[in-house]
């Protein structure tokens, strides 16, 4: 739980002491911190089929069809950003309630639109939530994880990004027989409920978080209640070991003295913020969520009528998902950086072909074959592995800071994706626009096979050092980040 009960420097070796009854509690916490991943996929994944019907009842063109998909996006942007000081000053359980809240309140807005500018506004509302929240949920996770299935648990993330991507497919397919896109909105609600209702009666506070806030009485009792005392013990006095090197050197380096994003900049963190920033552009420039998004769309236009195009859609949430539950498997065994040069390999040929499918006019069954192929390389790596790597690169003390960064290039990705998309399209053609995303693949595989190290099984000092030795380069050894050496 302190720093995701990583190695014990020197010879003591991993902590093990979790118990079978502590290891179901630490999962219980997790699925319910993920509900903020489920809410990510839902409210994503719901404007697929809401906007058919939406677009006829509010007369929308393009453009604002376009808009409603992508102001989402904005708002994500800026909840992204701005979440990671106030986790740090709150704390992670307030923030991910304070997050529930908004999710309700963003809902409601949509639900009760009457107009192409209130659907906007409660968009924008929920993309400020969806935002806090994946910036949020991959810190807080990693922060409760034992090394041991720390992977798996941070993947937990992208499982249930992926179930609310399908659930939401679902919804909008319930609902597409008479159209009525407010219900396939209102049913974001109950999971936005479930999550304010964990963070106020069952989940702990980050123990990381309680130690560097002077609170080691409550973080003892969080960490004994899933091992012993005596671990609890251990850790808290290795989290305070860190935390006093880490002032040690604010007082000696004046450069070490930043808050927030000024931190990011220091010379020992900047390859992590590399690979970070790297991989969350990527993600999302891949063009997956031109296929979230999009989905029945792109399927219309092969030639089947909307509401057999939601049906369709809904295949590919469900490999969307299988394959996230095969890297839930994987990602501890495998490891991190394997899935994702696999992944990236796979995108690219899939996606590729996808373009060469409208480009020479493929039938609507090769069409949606490649696409499901395309979802599967995506969700069996780049997908959920991404979000695993952001609650590792980052040292703890810049934790929650790196990941609002890098959350918000993930989402200003997004938007610029999302917005281009169907204009890029009409000018150059869909298949040319694939085409497009799968020169970002090859250039992904390229970068990852030089700068990402594995960071399965090691702890955030190996990690640094694995980071700063493909950069060429070693950290500074009077830094929090230097430790014993991992390759």
């Amino acid at each position: 739980m302190v720093q995701g009960f990583s190695r014990e420097p020197g010879v003591q070796g991993p902590v093990t002491e979790v118990s079978r009854e502590g290891q179901r509690k630490i999962t219980f916490w997790a699925a319910a911190i993920a509900l903020g991943g489920f809410l990510f996929g839902f409210d994503t994944g719901v404007v697929s089929g809401a906007l058919l019907y939406v677009k006829q009842d509010f007369d929308l063109n393009s453009f604002e069809q376009g808009s409603v998909v992508s102001v989402l996006l904005i708002g994500a942007v800026i909840g992204a950003s701005s979440v990671g000081r106030l986790s740090d000053r709150f704390g992670r359980r307030k923030t991910l309630g304070v997050i529930g809240v908004v999710f309700v309140v963003g809902t409601a807005t949509a639900c009760a639109a009457n107009g192409y500018a209130l659907l906007m506004a409660g968009r924008v509302v929920l993309g400020l939530a969806v935002g806090a929240a994946s910036a949020t949920v991959p810190v807080y996770l990693s922060e409760i994880s034992p090394s041991k299935v720390r992977g798996r648990l941070l993947t937990m993330n992208q499982l249930m990004i992926t179930l609310g991507i399908l659930v939401a497919y679902l919804v909008n397919l319930a609902f597409s027989a008479d159209g009525t896109w407010r219900a396939m909105f209102a049913v974001g609600a109950v999971p936005a409920l479930l999550m304010v209702a964990a963070t106020l009666w069952f989940l702990p506070e980050s123990p990381q978080w309680l130690i560097s806030h002077g609170q080691d009485d409550r973080a003892r009792r969080a960490i004994a209640s899933v091992t012993d005392e005596a671990t609890a013990d251990r850790l808290i006095e290795r989290a305070r070991r860190r935390i006093a090197e880490e002032r040690e050197k604010q007082k000696t380096d004046p450069g070490a003295t930043g808050q927030g994003t000024r931190k990011l900049l220091m010379p020992d963190v900047r390859p992590a913020l590399v690979v970070g920033l790297a991989l969350a552009a990527v993600q999302q420039l891949g063009g997956i969520n031109t296929i979230i998004y999009y989905a029945p769309t792109i399927i219309q236009q092969t030639g089947l009528n909307a509401s057999n195009s939601i049906f369709y859609s809904v295949f590919i949430g469900v490999i969307n998902l299988v394959m996230t539950l095969v890297a839930l498997r994987l990602v501890d065994r495998a490891g991190r950086r394997v899935l994702v040069l696999v992944s990236l390999a796979l995108m690219a040929v899939s996606i590729f072909l996808l373009g060469l499918a409208f480009v020479v006019g493929m039938n609507s069954v090769l069409t949606l074959l490649f696409m499901v192929v395309y979802i599967a390389a995506y969700a069996g790596g780049l997908g959920p592995v991404f979000w695993t790597l952001l609650g590792e690169i980052f040292p703890p003390s810049v934790r929650a800071a790196g990941s609002s960064v890098a959350t918000a290039v993930n989402w200003v990705s997004n938007f610029v994706v999302s917005l281009a998309f169907l204009p890029l399209a009409s000018a150059i053609g869909q298949g040319e626009t694939f085409w497009i995303f799968a020169g970002i693949c090859v250039l992904a595989f390229l970068f990852v096979g030089r700068y990402l190290p594995e960071t399965r099984d090691r702890d955030a000092e190996q990690i640094q050092h694995a980071l700063h030795a493909r950069f060429g380069h070693e950290p500074d050894p009077s830094s929090p980040a230097a430790g014993p050496r991992g390759r």
